[in-house]
């Protein structure tokens, strides 16, 4: 048998109703829809009630990852299970460059490209769309969804331009290559998937984080 899971409590300190809740399922209710909800677990109802007190910047970002919903949670409230979810890691600006892709419903990673040098957070979520999408292309799928967290990445694609602002140096050259070619791929291929903005603050982290944060 395996390990109980172990109870969480959860400050909800901007939502439909602030305070502390026992349960993922009541705490989810105050944070659904609520635009700018201000939320974290913690394991211990002393010590979700101590943060209560204090402000949620005080916490923000220090967990190593954001409470997750259950799937049948996300497929309640609209979230596509039968989709892909991208996203990229990038150790400095510019650094080590990576991204991926995985199916939201089971988990599967689809793919894993990087890392490349010279790279920036915004180039991976642009690279990770586009491979996404040549990717549901080969298949001959044109309605999966592919989700991202990314809103530059959305729209770089959507314009079929990769904005960056990075310099050109010879350390970063296969970085360079590999945008010139998702552009050409943009620009020759119309795609018809729904590309999807992933929406963190309500959902939590996006399955396909690297878990570096």
């Amino acid at each position: 048998m395996g390990k109980p899971n172990k109870p969480k409590f959860y400050v909800v300190w901007k939502g439909h109703q602030p305070g502390v809740y026992a349960s993922w399922d009541a705490a989810s209710r105050q944070v659904s829809g609520f635009p700018g909800a201000e939320f974290k677990s913690f394991s211990s109802r002393p010590e979700a009630e101590a943060a209560y007190l204090g402000a949620y910047s005080s916490f923000a970002g220090k967990d190593t990852k954001s409470v997750k919903r259950p799937l049948a949670e996300l497929e309640r409230i609209g979230v596509v299970l039968d989709s892909i979810v991208v996203d990229a890691a990038c150790s400095g600006v510019p650094g080590p460059l990576e991204y991926r892709g995985v199916s939201l419903r089971d988990g599967v990673e689809l793919f894993h490209q990087g890392p490349f040098p010279d790279g920036t957070n915004n180039i991976g979520e642009f690279l990770a769309i586009v491979h996404a999408l040549a990717l549901l292309a080969r298949r001959g799928d044109s309605t999966t969804p592919v989700y991202s967290d990314s809103r530059n990445g959305i729209s770089w694609v959507r314009q079929k331009r990769c904005a960056t602002k990075l310099e050109r140096t010879s350390a970063n050259q296969p970085v360079f290559a590999l945008i010139a070619r998702a552009e050409r791929w943009l620009r020759d291929n119309p795609s018809a998937n729904p590309l999807l903005k992933w929406e963190t603050q309500e959902w939590g982290e996006i399955p396909a984080d690297f878990g570096r944060k």
